[in-house]
């Protein structure tokens, strides 16, 4: 069972992304604050969860939260920036786009580059332990995969209502036979070489 938050003197909001390691698309982060007493048995990391449980999540969250917001960094952006860097960008522009301000964030991971001086705390794994976090995956891993999914109805040949832009066997063939797109991240290696990986 998921603790609720970490610390219970400040409004704390959960953080988390998803698509870091895509090749393309997008990556989206979540910001969350939950009510104190928020329980769901099924509300997990959103790698554990089925698309079903994800999306049935996501209504819940959406509905019950007392603030929650999700922001997407391009992947023109990424190349930019790196992929590191536009994450936490994305974290603090879900964090600033709360109707409710929070005084405290839980973020998943083991670092994190905050835009305002709102303390934190990092916690590895934290989308498997806090509630908070939990919920955040579900809201960008939700919101990402629909964007996908409207991606791959320009672009149905990589696969992506499949892979979601991740380096799947079949999306670097596709890469290889059709070439990239305006939603390729540039800078990460799409090349025959990294095949041999698999």
């Amino acid at each position: 069972m998921l603790e609720n938050c970490y610390q219970h003197e400040l409004l704390e909001a959960g953080c988390d992304e998803a698509g870091r390691g895509c090749l393309a698309g997008s990556v989206f982060a979540a910001a969350v604050i939950l009510p104190k007493d928020f329980h769901h048995p099924l509300l997990n990391d959103s790698k554990q969860l089925t698309e079903r449980r994800r999306n049935m999540l996501r209504e819940i969250i959406e509905r019950e939260a007392v603030a929650w917001a999700v922001a997407e960094v391009t992947a023109e952006r990424i190349d930019e920036i790196n992929i590191l860097r536009a994450s936490f960008e994305g974290m603090n522009i879900a964090v600033a786009n709360l109707q409710v301000a929070a005084q405290f964030l839980l973020i998943d991971g083991n670092r994190f580059y905050p835009a305002s001086d709102i303390p934190y705390k990092c916690i590895v794994k934290g989308d498997g332990k806090y509630a908070n976090i939990a919920a955040a995956s579900v809201l960008a891993k939700t919101h990402r995969d629909e964007y996908m999914m409207r991606l791959h109805e320009e672009y149905p040949q990589y696969g992506w209502d499949r892979n979601k832009g991740y380096p799947t066997v079949d999306h670097r063939l596709a890469v290889q036979k059709y070439g990239l797109t305006p939603y390729h991240r540039r800078t990460f290696k799409h090349t025959e070489q990294q095949l041999k990986l698999f």
